[in-house]
């Protein structure tokens, strides 16, 4: 069979993609969800072990899917392209049925568990700062990993905690998956 360059490359991206993929979720899976109990108001949220860890895969899932997505200032769905807290609310409603607040400053403010970047778990926000007020959101998907729509001309990928500018400017994490 002969295929066409463009089916070609398209299918070659198709299978960089799961390449990607796959490891975040096996480890996804394998993670440990035992949650504390809490009184936050955030508790009407909570769920089971199993629960939370399906929650968890369906927004690693959906969020890496986005990848490539380009960004748009104030875009919230993957036609009109997505912000970095249009990314995060999105894959949330999309994958968990959660609605967080518009702005990465709001998601910041969340009566949800702060968790420091050693404990972060697949599926927690990500809350960059520049000075004191937080400024960039993402979702983490492990290993040091985090999708987020970075700026202007750019498209939703994934990024390390610990490269230059993030590792400077990574605040603390937000559980909102429990």
């Amino acid at each position: 069979m002969d295929m066409s360059p463009g089916l070609a490359q398209g299918r070659a991206m198709c299978f960089l993609r799961l390449a990607i993929l796959l490891p975040f979720l096996l480890c996804a899976c394998g993670k440990d969800s035992a949650r504390p109990d809490s009184s936050s108001a955030a508790s009407s949220r909570r769920q089971s072990a199993t629960e939370t860890t399906e929650a968890a895969n369906a927004v690693l899932f959906r969020a890496l899917a986005l990848v490539g997505t380009p960004y748009r200032y104030g875009g919230n769905t993957p036609e009109s392209g997505f912000d970095c807290s249009g990314l995060v609310g999105y894959v949330f409603r999309d994958a968990a049925g959660i609605q967080l607040p518009r702005t990465s400053a709001a998601m910041g403010a969340l009566d949800d568990p702060d968790v420091p970047k050693g404990r972060l778990e697949s599926g927690d926000l990500v809350l960059f700062a520049s000075g004191r007020k937080i400024s960039h959101v993402g979702i983490y998907v492990g290993e040091g990993r985090f999708v987020h729509a970075p700026n202007k001309g750019g498209t939703v990928r994934l990024d390390s905690l610990d490269a230059p500018g993030w590792r400077e400017t990574f605040r603390t994490g937000k559980r909102v998956l429990r």
